[in-house]
């Protein structure tokens, strides 16, 4: 997720990106929860809060086409409700699903191969229309429309379903709403069948969890009449407590309390502003100032993007801020991806990352605050399933470069692969970011540390909220990214990120020699039942993907953020890595 979950993670990711947080000489920071702003100490219903933020827009609205952590739960605590919800709580209380359209979180054959799920009574659209069970269904069958969709949402639809494969743009039988016939109609209808307020899943393979699956905003609902196919991205139809009054990228959207929505059908949600604003394009600087400063409508403002390295300092040295400020690990590790079809050798992989400045990188997003050196892709808020895997050779831990063995690395590269030798040390590497304050002074470490080992950095910035739609249809050779888990099981992270038709999958690692077996284990791993056996196979594979050098970890990563002081119930909502933005109220 953040999925994204980014993940995506394109707020945390904005901060945090290419430092490998951990032990260094400094001081580490604490955890904090956000004291007084975390609690409903004073609060008032009614009022406006604004979302500032440097992005231009948001990366989607489209609910089956959301996948960064942040929008998750932003958008699916105020216009898009789902079966189940995670529950509205801090740490890890928040860490488990509790129904929301559902009456339960449903019921399953011995064999976790189908679920079922009831709606409950009341839930309704804004235009005080009911949600049906055919609504949910539609939604569903969005997520295999590439014309719309292009992937960008999570895909565990089209590879859970029982829907034989084919020769659709994602390898499905069934190529979505708007283009399937009669028959390939029914092949989904089969797999997603309505029987009254009932909903049941046929899928291909066991998922023990798939309670949590359906918490995604691609498995909610989308009312077949209002259905703008690509423009649905711009106006999404609500479900839930605000409604989208107006949305103007570059400036800003406005949300608004949804007066069709049910709050006994809603067990979830308890909203106490009349208004949310997000306020667009702003300069991050002028954000931190704002903040600092806390006067007018800042004193009723959050931001989306954290705060800037160099005023972290300032914030967490001062204790009359400790009631306005949060720190703590957010559950994303962030990484540093290949594009393995471009940058198809492995020496030259190895060379970049021997050769990395981990360390200046670090210290340019704010040293210690930015979390630890991560040994896995998979975050170790996930005990489970995390173990540190062995390293490539010769990586220093306190994270300056080997410029000795980055070298060496790179040498082998010229006999073992002398075209991609020549490419990395002649017209260079593209590397994809996003476009912030943060990035200018990380891709400049970037380029003097490969101008050291001998590789040419091509800089690509991307505006933020277009960075995983760009990179969706154009990669780089080197991209940029974060990721946590949809929910507590690597099956989230590792076929997501590594697997075939993972729906974060931007390594194009299907052309390695080394793929076929790895996705076969990929396989047997997310069929696996036994628990135990399960979380051993993804400490293996983890492994695989460190031994291929696929993409390279970054951080375990840590956030810090502050609020106005007028700012109740933002606590830091843990599998979103943000706030619960439908839950926060104002004081004063």
């Amino acid at each position: 997720m953040k999925r994204n979950r980014i993940i995506a993670a394109i707020a945390t990711a904005a901060i945090l990106i290419s430092a490998c947080g951990g032990s260094g000489n400094g001081t580490t920071s604490g955890e904090e929860s956000g004291g007084r702003s975390a609690t409903a100490d004073g609060i008032k219903d009614g009022g406006t809060l604004y979302v500032l933020t440097f992005q231009e827009g948001a990366s989607n609205l489209d609910p089956q086409r959301v996948y960064t952590g942040a929008e998750l739960g932003a958008y699916g605590s105020t216009y898009a409700r789902t079966l189940t919800s995670y529950v509205p709580a801090a740490g890890k209380d928040g860490a488990g699903v509790e129904p929301d359209m559902a009456t339960d979180l449903g019921t399953h054959s011995d064999d976790l191969k189908t679920w079922s799920f009831t709606l409950r009574d009341g839930v309704t659209w804004e235009d005080g229309t009911d949600v049906t069970c055919g609504d949910i269904a539609y939604g569903i069958s969005r997520t295999f429309a590439a014309e719309v969709t292009a992937g960008e949402g999570p895909m565990y639809a089209t590879t859970y379903l029982d829907i034989p494969e084919g020769d659709s743009d994602f390898g499905s039988a069934y190529p979505g709403p708007w283009l399937a016939t009669a028959d390939q109609q029914a092949l989904f209808d089969k797999a997603v069948a309505c029987d009254g307020k009932t909903i049941t899943f046929s899928l291909k393979v066991p998922v023990a969890d798939f309670a949590y699956t359906v918490s995604l905003l691609a498995f909610g609902p989308v009312p077949k009449a209002q259905d703008t196919a690509d423009q649905y991205a711009l106006k999404p139809f609500s479900n839930g407590p605000f409604k989208i009054e107006s949305y103007e990228p570059g400036k800003e959207m406005v949300m608004v309390r949804n007066e069709n929505w049910n709050p006994e059908s809603d067990p979830v949600r308890k909203p106490h502003v009349d208004k949310i604003i997000w306020q667009y394009g702003l300069d991050e600087a002028v954000i931190d100032e704002r903040m600092l400063a806390d006067s007018g409508d800042d004193k009723n403002a959050i931001v989306y993007g954290g705060i800037q390295a160099e005023n972290l300092q300032t914030v967490f040295g001062d204790d009359s801020l400790k009631d306005r400020r949060t720190d703590g690990f957010d559950g994303f590790v962030s990484y540093t991806m290949f594009n393995n079809e471009t940058v198809n050798c492995i020496e030259v992989r190895q060379a970049i990352w021997l050769g990395l400045d981990r360390e200046a990188l670090r210290t340019a997003a704010g040293g210690p605050f930015t979390g630890e050196f991560a040994k896995s892709f998979v975050a170790p808020l996930l005990a489970t399933d995390y173990a540190p895997a062995k390293l490539v050779d010769g990586l220093n831990e306190d994270g300056t470069p080997n410029l000795e063995a980055a070298k060496a690395a790179l040498e082998k590269a010229k006999t073992s692969c002398p075209d991609v030798y020549a490419k990395a040390t002649g017209d260079g590497l593209r590397f994809d970011h996003p476009d912030s304050d943060a990035w200018k002074k990380n891709i400049a470490i970037w380029i003097d540390s490969m101008k050291a080992v001998g590789v040419t950095i091509i800089d690509n910035p991307i505006e933020p909220s277009k960075y995983y739609a760009t990179i969706n249809g154009d990669r780089g050779d080197i991209m940029r990214s974060g990721w946590a888990a949809d929910w507590a099981n690597a099956s989230t992270v590792i076929p997501e990120l590594f697997g075939k038709g993972g729906g974060f999958n931007y390594t194009n690692n299907e052309s390695d020699p080394n793929f076929a077996a790895f996705d076969e284990k990929v396989q047997s791993a997310k069929a696996e039942t036994d628990r135990a056996k399960q979380a051993t196979l993804w400490k293996e594979l983890n492994q695989t993907i460190i031994d291929n050098v696929w993409a390279i970890p970054g951080s375990a990563t840590k956030s810090q953020n502050l609020v106005g002081s007028n700012v109740r119930l933002g606590y830091q909502w843990l599998p979103f890595g943000w706030y619960n933005l439908g839950a926060i109220g104002l004081a004063g």
